[in-house]
């Protein structure tokens, strides 16, 4: 299966889709209705609401919209990964690899807010690559910062991400405080429409700011799902030793693209610890930078036979966990 996805091919767009479909074919058979949790923002809730009719006689639409959004994700980081050129060829490894990470642990095939972020996400780290060399940077920052004010609307804690802006800046750009300022003023600008909306409606008594505050995640206490993280960990320690072991090779904005998803991978992981609420679907932020990071280790072995035993021993913990949890 690895060698299929090693090949920049068009028919694996769709190879990928049965290949997604086959990993979270349980997710379809035991759908599970999303409860909003404390952190959660309005924009979500309210899609929940719209979905709550529906939801309660056909349960299994929830599973129909995470697996569109795990798929578009897929692709779509897939392609911004080849187009910012991460490994040494085209391949669509990195989509394969997020798929099955993402079928490893049943949270993170649930609708949820931070699955949607996700979606945002991958475009704000895809413009903040393409800043090393655009020449309308203004503007891209601002669309950057008012994408990163609507994901907080979904998810609070992911004004984190402001981070991303403010190391990719560092990195990729000389510093020009208006820059600076335009991204901030993006990140403002939807929660003054917002409140404005709040004034002019006189809601002011029914609304609350959202809030975070800092606290010890959840983790898995079930033995098959603390293996599936440990083979997880090992895949992503394997890939950043060969993307180290290429990183001189490659070219600056390719480096200073995989700096980006390390620092991606830091503030996802930083998530879950600033939330009121506690759930392990919210570290499903982490599955898109690690899922570079895996589909490298996917790539570059030179023995064949290690990818292959890598991908099969992860495919078949999804069907024992699968199996085993449901």
């Amino acid at each position: 299966m690895t060698g299929t996805f090693k090949a920049n091919n068009p028919y694996n767009t769709f190879l990928l889709l049965v290949y997604g479909l086959l990993l979270k074919l349980p997710v379809f058979l035991h759908p599970t209705i999303p409860i909003p949790q404390q952190t959660d923002g309005f924009l979500f809730k309210t899609l929940l609401a719209q979905l709550a009719p529906l939801g309660r006689n056909v349960p299994v639409i929830y599973s129909f919209i995470s697996f569109i959004f795990l798929y578009t994700q897929a692709i779509t980081f897939n392609k911004l990964a080849n187009d910012q050129r991460l490994m040494q060829k085209p391949n669509y490894l990195a989509g394969m690899a997020y798929l099955l990470i993402t079928s490893l642990f049943k949270e993170w095939n649930v609708l949820s807010a931070p699955l949607i972020v996700n979606t945002l996400l991958i475009w704000v780290w895809a413009s903040m690559s393409g800043l090393y060399n655009n020449k309308n940077a203004r503007s891209a920052l601002f669309n950057i910062g008012i994408i990163i004010g609507i994901s907080t609307f979904f998810y609070f804690p992911s004004i984190a991400f402001a981070i991303l802006i403010i190391v990719g800046l560092t990195l990729t750009r000389p510093f020009k405080l208006a820059e600076w300022l335009i991204a901030l003023l993006g990140i403002i600008t939807p929660y003054y429409f917002l409140l404005s909306y709040v004034f002019l409606a006189d809601k002011w008594k029914g609304y609350k700011l959202p809030g975070f505050s800092v606290s010890l995640p959840v983790f898995y206490k079930s033995y098959w799902a603390s293996a599936a993280m440990i083979i997880v960990l090992f895949a992503t320690v394997i890939g950043i030793f060969y993307v180290q072991q290429n990183f001189r090779r490659q070219l600056v904005q390719t480096r200073k693209s995989w700096t980006l998803v390390f620092l991606y991978l830091i503030v996802a992981i930083f998530i879950p610890f600033i939330n009121t609420a506690h759930s392990f679907e919210y570290w499903i932020l982490c599955a898109v930078p690690l899922s570079a990071f895996v589909g490298s280790a996917f790539l570059y072995p030179q023995k064949k036979w290690f990818p292959l035993l890598l991908h099969w021993l992860m495919v078949g913990f999804v069907i024992a966990f699968s199996y085993f949890e449901q």
